[in-house]
Order: C-alpha cells, then structure tokens, then sequence
C-alpha cells in the first residue's frame, strides 16, 4: 500500500502555563507574514481533507494521508491565514471517530498522521496540540498520546515546557517516559531557562530512583523506574550535553556544575 514518504520519515523517527516562543520561531513566524497568503491551492487541499475525513469508516484514510503529506510540504509557503487554517484542519481529524470491532485496536492511522504533521507546524501547532493530549475521548489511546506528545515535544516551542514538565507528574509510566523523550528536544534552550528544566527532571528521576532503593520489594516502583529512568537521563544528556548514567552521579554533577556555562569548549 502506497504511503506518504514525508509522513513515513516523520514517523519512523525516535518517538499550563506559557513562555514566549522560541527566538527561531518568532523568526519563522514573522517570515510567514511575508509569504503569499489565502491561496487557492492551498484551500483546494484544505477542503479536500474535510471532505475524505468525514467518511466514518475511514475507507478514504489512506488518502486523507496523502493530502496531509502534501499540506506538511506546502506549509513553510503559507502565509498567516493559510497556516492557520492547515493547522485547524489537521487538529479536526483528531475528532473523526472510526468504527471498530470491540477488542480491535483503535484505527488511529488518520490522527498518528495528523500529529506528525504538526510537529512541523509551530508555533501555531503548538495549541492544537495540547488541545488532544489527554482528551477525554482519545486519552485511552496510548500510541496516540505518546506520538502527541512527541510532536509537542518536536516543535521545541517554549511553550510547551510547563506542560510536558507537568506531564512527568503522570501516574502512567509511558506518559512520563514520553514527556521527558519530548523534553530531549529542547538542548538548544538559553542557558538559563535549560537548567530549569534540568533540574525539574533530575528531581523526578532521583524521586523514581529512591522509591525503588528505599523498598527493594516494591515492584510498583521497580516498574515504574524501568519505563521512565532511560528517557529521563537521555533528557538530562540532552539538556546538560553532559554523560552520565546513574541518577546518584548526576546529583553530583548537578550540585558540582549547575552555576557553570555548560556551553563553554572544553
């Protein structure tokens, strides 16, 4: 079966309060005021998916990825209003309901397609986005979620720090795994703000790490500390572009480092 390359290589890649967005984005914000705006071939797409959505038994999903494909590629040429009604539209797939036997797996191909595109679109993505992370009707489905939450994480928008922060409070271990995959986007930050977010994870992970050292039978927290601990520290490395492993050395780094440039050659 034929699929959308771009969306492919989107996919197969490793899976509140608000900031202002970050300094690229203002800059591509800005730039997308200078394109050539309310083009008729890009509302040509736009109603084209509205209409290949709205078939319930989502026979016309395949192409509905199709054309989404095509709006991710014709998107760094939209101007504002352009862009604005991509991303409302893309953010309308994840209301399509599909039928399913009971006991079959959700059909999400048309929403796991949505949010890879707009994990390419912010900052106007970055609210559709939160909208759906952990929606009542589509909270259930955890490959969606995470995939939501990957794509927040992919748009490295400053807004979406509190948020996946908040997330690493989740009582679902995939969830915190998740957001703190999410939050290895964000190594490029200033300084000051990184080492916010440093911290915010090092204390989750060090919490996860004592809960199990401190009840050996606890297999909760064994559990728990086995899905979060390896995306914690991969976020810790990203952020700090520090190696450690064990979440006791990275206290001591931290403690030893956290007034340091981190970005100073060494």
């Amino acid at each position: 079966m034929w699929k959308p390359l771009f969306l492919c290589a989107l996919l197969l890649s490793p899976a509140p309060l608000c900031a202002a967005p970050s300094a690229p984005l203002q800059a591509e914000k800005q730039d997308a005021k200078e394109k050539p705006d309310k083009r008729p071939e890009v509302a040509e797409k736009v109603e084209k998916l509205k209409d290949l959505i709205s078939d319930r038994k989502g026979e016309k999903d395949t192409d509905a990825i199709g054309v989404i494909d095509e709006l991710v590629q014709e998107f760094p040429n939209c101007g504002p209003k352009d862009r604005k009604d991509v991303v409302s539209m893309l953010s309308k797939c994840f209301e399509q309901r599909r039928l399913v036997k009971e006991g079959d797996p959700p059909n999400n191909k048309l929403n796991m397609a949505a949010a890879v595109a707009l994990s390419t679109m912010a900052p106007e993505s970055t609210k559709e986005l939160l909208k759906w992370i952990g929606q009542k009707d589509l909270k259930k489905d955890q490959a969606l979620q995470t995939r939501l939450v990957d794509s927040l994480g992919k748009t490295k928008d400053k807004e979406a720090l509190k948020p996946l922060e908040m997330l690493l409070n989740s009582k679902d271990d995939w969830m915190v795994a998740a957001a703190g995959s999410a939050l290895s986007n964000f190594g490029e930050l200033e300084l000051t703000e990184r080492k916010a977010v440093f911290e915010t994870v090092l204390k989750n992970l060090t919490a996860a790490k004592s809960q199990t050292d401190g009840n050996p039978n606890d297999t909760v927290a064994r559990a728990r500390y086995d899905v979060i601990g390896a995306p914690l520290i991969t976020a810790l490395q990203k952020l700090s572009k520090h190696d450690e492993r064990d979440p006791v050395e990275w206290q001591r780094w931290w403690n030893k480092n956290k007034r340091d440039n981190w970005d100073a050659e060494k």
